[in-house]
C-alpha cells in the first residue's frame, strides 16, 4: 500500500479562512480555546493540502474549500469532495506546531502519530506497554529509552486510530515489534540518528496484525499504520507530497 504524507507548521497556515467550508467555518467558530483552534486548523489546512495533492487538484485558497474534512462517528477523519464522500482514508495528528496527514487511496483503514521525543516515567511504560515491550525498554541504553519508548507508544496510537477505537481499547493488547536486529539507537547529542522510514509491525490479541513505519526528525518521531483487508502480509511505502 502506498500512503501519501505532509506535514506542515502553524506558519504555513494562512491567517483568512477562505480555505475552509462552510461547515467547517461553524465548526471553528464553536471552538472556545484559542489552541484548539489553532490545532484544529493547522490539521484541516495540513489535510486538505496532503489531498489535493494526492488527487491533483488545485491548491489555492478557493479551491481547498471544496475539500471539507468531517469527522465520523468514532471520531476519525473522513473527506468529502464537493459534498461528496472521497474514496480516500486520511489520518491527521499535531504536536507542538506540527501537523502530519497520512493520506491512503486503496481504501484501506489507516492511523498516523505524531509525537516529541521525550522521557518517560516508569510508571507509564509500565501501565501501557506490554511485558516484551517492557523488555525491550529496559535493554536498550539510557540514551536510548526516550526514543524507544516514544516510538512504541506513537505505534499504538497509530494503530488504535486505525482500528477506529482510540484509547477505548487497553494499549497492553497491541504488541508492537520493530523489523530490525536491534532497537533504535539515538541520544540527546544525536536525536536524529533515523530519518529514513522504517517498519514495523502491531499485533492484536486476538493475532490480527497492522502493518506500518516510524520516522524520527527534528527530535520527533511519525509513525502510521494501516489495517489490510485480509490476514495476507502487508507493506507500506511511504510517498511525501
Amino acid at each position: 500500500m502506498d500512503a501519501y504524507w505532509l506535514e506542515q507548521t502553524e506558519a504555513d497556515v494562512p491567517a483568512e479562512n477562505r480555505w475552509l467550508s462552510t461547515g467547517e467555518m461553524l465548526h471553528l467558530a464553536g471552538l472556545r480555546f484559542d489552541k484548539r483552534r489553532t490545532d484544529w486548523r493547522l490539521g484541516r489546512w495540513t489535510a486538505k493540502r496532503a489531498v489535493a495533492s494526492c488527487l491533483n487538484l488545485p491548491e489555492d485558497v478557493h479551491s481547498l474549500e471544496d475539500i471539507e474534512i468531517r469527522s465520523e462517528p468514532s471520531g476519525a477523519p473522513e473527506v468529502f469532495l464537493f459534498h461528496q464522500r472521497a474514496a480516500v482514508s486520511v489520518s491527521l495528528s499535531h504536536r507542538a506546531g506540527k501537523a502530519l496527514c497520512v493520506v491512503g487511496l486503496s481504501g484501506a483503514s489507516l492511523g498516523c502519530d505524531l509525537e516529541l521525543i521525550e522521557p518517560r516515567e516508569r510508571s507509564f511504560v509500565t501501565d501501557f506497554f506490554t511485558a516484551s515491550e517492557l523488555e525491550l525498554v529496559d535493554r536498550a541504553s539510557a540514551g536510548s529509552r526516550p526514543l524507544l519508548a516514544t516510538l512504541l507508544w506513537s505505534a499504538k496510537e497509530s494503530a488504535l486510530k486505525a482500528l477506529h477505537v482510540g484509547l477505548r481499547l487497553d494499549t497492553a493488547l497491541l504488541e508492537v515489534s520493530l523489523n530490525r536486529a536491534a532497537p533504535p539507537q539515538a541520544d540527546d547529542s544525536h536525536p536524529d540518528a533515523c530519518t529514513g522510514w522504517s517498519s514495523l509491525l502491531v499485533r492484536r490479541i486476538n493475532d490480527q496484525i497492522l502493518y506500518g513505519c516510524w520516522r524520527c526528525a527534528n527530535r520527533m518521531v511519525r509513525t502510521v499504520v494501516f489495517s489490510p483487508y485480509n490476514d495476507g502480509a502487508g507493506k507500506l511505502t511511504m510517498v511525501q507530497v
